[in-house]
């Protein structure tokens, strides 16, 4: 089982940046992506920014593009979001997740997530 730790959410003005982190940790063997989704309050959770490990290959939500940037730390089993030009509509509970895939990660190990609230 693979454990995920979230942090770095907060509370910030729009316009500002934020940088999530989430470190897995336990039986990571076999999982090539990890990505962030968010779910704002009433609503369903989101596909926001994916990564794979073996080739750095990055995807995005249109939503995020050009403001968010994924990446990882393979030595430290770490992923990071940096999240720039923040929107009032950013504002939701993030979540990481780890699976096999990009297109697995619905159903792989998920975090606790992280809460992200942005103010206009």
């Amino acid at each position: 089982q693979v454990q995920l730790v979230e942090s770095g959410g907060g509370s910030v003005q729009a316009g500002g940046s934020l940088t999530l982190s989430c470190a897995a940790s336990g039986r990571t063997f076999g999982t090539d992506a990890m990505g962030w989704f968010r779910q704002a309050s009433g609503k369903g959770r989101d596909f926001v920014a994916a990564i794979t490990w073996s080739a750095g290959y990055t995807t995005y939500a249109d939503s995020v593009k050009g403001r968010f940037t994924i990446s990882k730390d393979f030595g430290k089993n770490t992923v990071y979001l940096q999240m720039n030009r923040l929107k009032p509509e950013d504002t939701a509970v993030y979540y990481c997740a780890t699976g096999v895939s990009i297109g697995a990660l619905r159903q792989g190990s998920w975090g606790q997530g992280t809460q992200v609230t942005v103010s206009s």
